[in-house]
């Protein structure tokens, strides 16, 4: 008798040997996709086409299409501030108290504006590093999707696309600036800014104003949707200050330019850059000088720095220093803003400013 055993047929040897090769297959091809993608030369997990976003993971980004996704963030941020502000349930609660003692508010209106402005740019440009003002929850997470079309406006201003290494770019946002202002429903101060900075050096700003539905945009060397204005009073000049430190800066300013000097208390940097500007909003004050003495962080005021950079304005400490856009969060020793003048003369006229900023 024979032994016992099993046998094949020539045909279900052949089978066999099929399957084996397909399941080596697959294992292998998945093997060599995961190592392919480490180097940047897979699709992307999960499936999908990979568009200019998932271009931007591998190595650099477009700042003209950073442009376009920061206004369409800044406006998307401000529709949430609006509505908010227009229901009357602001949720306020403080954060804790300012160096100035201050309290430090927040609202329903800073937190889902930053979830909307922060999630849309995190999913167009994945790999940037991104720096907000409030804190982004986890458990909130969105995935907000940008549709890659840039306005005509920006392509008319900057007609190339201009590309920079991602690990160079740091972004800065500001869902809601005068959140103080803005719980007193003074409106006209409140704004929403994106700030895009390369190796800490302000290139694209937005700073966008809810209520009033105007959008000021500029990149260095690129092109702008705002200007100057055709002049400005250097002698006797307008100077826009904050509205809780402005007895500070008023004393020095009398003495500096004489009595003439006016100055204009206003809430939120973004504001105070726009008054240095030929903006086309009724509500918006004119100043030929932005001043501040205390300790400001960089989400205020980026934004502000890239537009006046790009029209040929400075915003300096005041010391006349360069602000870096790396790094700690603020600044020591407030900032001097303005545009068409001779600005290291002004850093040089006010040397008690800069005094009273470092305390």
């Amino acid at each position: 008798m024979a032994p016992m055993g099993i046998r094949l047929s020539p045909l279900g040897v052949a089978v066999f040997c099929l399957l084996g090769l397909g399941v080596l297959y697959h294992l292998y091809s998945g093997f060599l996709a995961g190592r392919f993608s480490l180097f940047g030369l897979g699709g992307e997990p999960g499936g999908g086409a990979a568009g200019p976003a998932a271009a931007a993971d591998g190595g650099t980004v477009d700042l003209r299409e950073m442009l376009a996704v920061s206004v369409l963030a800044a406006v998307r941020g401000g529709d949430e501030v609006r509505r908010v502000r227009e229901s009357n349930v602001l949720h306020e609660k403080s954060k804790g108290k300012t160096r100035e003692g201050a309290e430090d508010k927040m609202t329903s209106g800073d937190v889902l504006s930053n979830r909307k402005m922060f999630y849309l740019l995190k999913t167009a440009f994945p790999s940037v590093q991104i720096n907000t003002e409030e804190h982004v929850d986890a458990a909130d997470q969105e995935v907000i999707l940008w549709d890659h079309k840039i306005p005509e406006d920006i392509l008319k201003e900057v007609t190339t696309p201009k590309e920079v290494p991602a690990e160079s770019v740091t972004v800065w946002i500001d869902p809601l600036d005068a959140t103080q202002e803005y719980t007193e429903d003074l409106r006209k101060y409140v704004t929403t800014m994106v700030c895009v900075a390369v190796n800490g050096k302000p290139m694209l700003g937005v700073i966008h104003k809810p209520f009033s539905e105007y959008t000021a945009w500029a990149m260095v060397d690129g092109g702008s949707n705002v200007k100057a204005r055709s002049s400005y009073n250097e002698k006797t000049p307008r100077i826009v200050v904050s509205r809780s430190h402005s007895g500070m800066v008023k004393q020095v300013a009398l003495q500096t330019f004489g009595n003439q000097t006016t100055i204009i208390p206003a809430g939120g940097a973004g504001y105070k850059v726009l008054a240095l500007l030929d903006v086309p909003d009724k509500s918006q004050e004119k100043a030929d000088l932005y001043i501040h003495v205390t300790y400001i962080k960089k989400w205020d005021i980026c934004a502000g720095n890239a537009i006046l950079k790009a029209l040929g304005g400075h915003m300096t400490t005041l010391s006349g220093e360069e602000i870096s856009y790396t790094g700690s969060d603020g600044i020591e020793g407030g900032l001097l803003a303005s545009i068409r003048m001779n600005h290291q003369a002004l850093v040089r006229k006010l040397p008690d400013l800069e005094k009273t900023g470092h305390k």
